[in-house]
């Protein structure tokens, strides 16, 4: 769904985005915007002044339409405020939801990689380690561009999260990656 934008002028005399909140609202829409006297009357009465992009797609993030095109509200939220259409955009709390502009950063998607939530299927409750059943150890890991890399095992949970800790830290991971919660 990253459909080329339009530009930030059209974008802010369509809508209006509230910071504090991490809103956008439908702006009143002048006549020439439609074909009929009926259609702008019956668009403004709808939809001028309320909430715009709320749907919540099937990812977890807010998207509507646009000027008939299928949008997401962070991208468009991005694109408002600083004149350019976004790679990707990673919500540094984890949550989908929240579209307040210092919640927003503009990343590769390798790097939006790197601050994910938890794995909804992760049984240690810390990424990247796990107990080896075979070997009666805890195991550290990662993965980089697709590649698992072992970090090491371990005979105590603490010393596989540690390392696991800073090998995250060492390849540049965000501080909120492996927050609890499902997978990102």
């Amino acid at each position: 769904m990253k459909n080329k934008l339009p530009d930030e002028t059209t974008l802010n005399q369509l809508l209006v985005y509230s910071p504090d909140d991490g809103l956008l609202f439908w702006r009143q829409r002048p006549r020439s915007m439609f074909s009929s006297q009926q259609a702008f009357s019956s668009w403004n009465a709808r939809k001028a002044g309320k909430e715009a992009l709320t749907c919540i797609n099937s990812a977890g993030y807010k998207s509507g339409i646009l000027l008939g095109k299928a949008v997401l509200a962070h991208r468009v939220i991005w694109k408002m405020v600083t004149g350019y259409d976004p790679d990707e955009i990673d919500h540094i709390s984890g949550d989908r939801t929240n579209n307040r502009f210092i919640n927003l950063r503009d990343v590769s998607k390798f790097d939006n990689q790197k601050n994910c939530k938890l794995r909804a299927d992760n049984t240690s409750g810390v990424p990247g380690v796990a107990w080896n059943k075979r070997d009666q150890r805890w195991v550290a890991f990662g993965r980089l561009r697709g590649k698992r890399i072992s970090i090491g095992t371990f005979v105590e949970r603490a010393d596989a999260i540690a390392a696991r800790q800073a090998w995250q830290s060492s390849v540049g991971f965000h501080a909120n990656h492996g927050r609890n919660g499902g997978h990102e």
